[in-house]
């Protein structure tokens, strides 16, 4: 996720991994005569068949999807399109209150979502729930936090932060350029938490990112990051997580990631309904369905990116090899030890922005 937009995802994530912005994967064929369509902005992880046939097939309808990549993008298309165009809406969880206050999105029901089963961690009540109503649910979270070969390094270093910043690894480190996550994991290293970066404590950050660029063998967006993973031209994706590295087990099954000691960075995403959809009832549909235990492990397991599932009733559907990839019995002690991304007001986000730059030109 390229464009320096704070909601860029994750997985900021993400979506570059399948297409650049304002990819229409509405060319997809869809049921023969279907009876209805679908709108949606969605994330790449979305656009994966075994995710969204059955729910064409249920319904006898075709799901028409847009791919989008950072929060701001999805906002400029929307200003460009007339009202109902739209019926779905992924977004960032950060973002969502952003999106509510646009007016952008419908109510959705409660007693219709499988509320009690997502993990209480990423319910988020704080930000989908605006004057006692709920304008999204997350769906899908995952972990910024250090991916590598294991072939290549030794697992152990890999739970300490601090080993990063030593000579060990220098020139095998790949630097995952995006800077809300990366700026909070290099506060963790500092034995800080992210929300505690401010202007006074910017300085210690912007130093120990020149040291870690000195340690670095490139930094790049999603792509040439993980592509320098795979390739072997890098050992270490520091910012990697399941996102990065699920996808390429199969042809590299050294390639793995883990939460160090410090505490890892974790991203969510959500889904919702627009405000002025003319298919309200389908749309909720669908938003059943991907929160479904079915859904969510289709979604989880998506061919663009791998992720939690937000539903724990997720976990009676997936194999066995994919919880194990998933960590889905070290998720208690993940979230436990993670942080949401610290997002900062705009005076301090233009200065983080500034140092960012900087460190990416050093």
């Amino acid at each position: 996720m390229s464009s320096k937009v704070r909601s860029e995802s994750p997985t900021g994530l993400r979506p570059a991994l399948a297409a650049a912005a304002l990819a229409v994967l509405a060319l997809r064929p869809g049921p023969a005569a279907a009876t209805e369509e679908l709108n949606a902005l969605v994330w790449c992880d979305h656009t994966d068949p075994a995710l969204i046939e059955p729910f064409e097939k249920a319904h006898d309808v075709k799901v028409n999807l847009k791919e989008y990549e950072g929060t701001g993008t999805a906002l400029a298309l929307v200003d460009q399109s007339q009202p109902g165009d739209w019926d779905v809406f992924v977004v960032d969880g950060v973002d969502v209150p952003r999106v509510v206050e646009a007016g952008l999105l419908a109510p959705l029901p409660d007693d219709q979502l499988p509320l009690d089963d997502v993990f209480p961690q990423v319910r988020m009540d704080d930000v989908t729930v605006h004057d006692g109503k709920r304008y999204a649910v997350m769906e899908k979270f995952g972990y910024n936090v250090v991916g590598y070969n294991k072939a290549k390094v030794d697992p152990a270093d890999m739970r300490d932060l601090t080993t990063l910043w030593g000579d060990r690894y220098k020139g095998r480190i790949a630097v995952y350029d995006y800077y809300i996550p990366l700026m909070d994991l290099v506060a963790l290293e500092l034995g800080m938490k992210p929300d505690e970066i401010s202007e006074k404590t910017l300085p210690k950050i912007r130093e120990a990112l020149f040291k870690l660029k000195d340690n670095a063998a490139m930094v790049g967006e999603v792509v040439s990051s993980t592509t320098a993973l795979a390739t072997g031209e890098a050992d270490i994706l520091l910012g990697g997580g399941e996102w990065a590295v699920a996808v390429m087990e199969a042809d590299n099954p050294d390639l793995t990631w883990v939460l160090p000691k410090q505490g890892g960075i974790l991203w969510a995403q959500s889904i919702g309904v627009f405000q002025s959809s003319k298919k309200q009832q389908l749309a909720l549909a669908f938003v059943k369905y991907i929160m479904s235990p079915e859904g969510q492990a289709r979604l989880a397991t998506s061919s663009c990116f791998w992720g939690m599932p937000a539903n724990r009733k997720a976990g009676a559907v997936l194999s066995d090899a994919q919880k194990a990839t998933l960590r889905w019995d070290e998720q208690p002690d993940f979230l436990a030890r993670s942080y949401r991304y610290f997002i900062p007001d705009a005076a301090l986000d233009a200065k983080m922005l500034d140092v960012w730059t900087e460190f990416l030109q050093h």
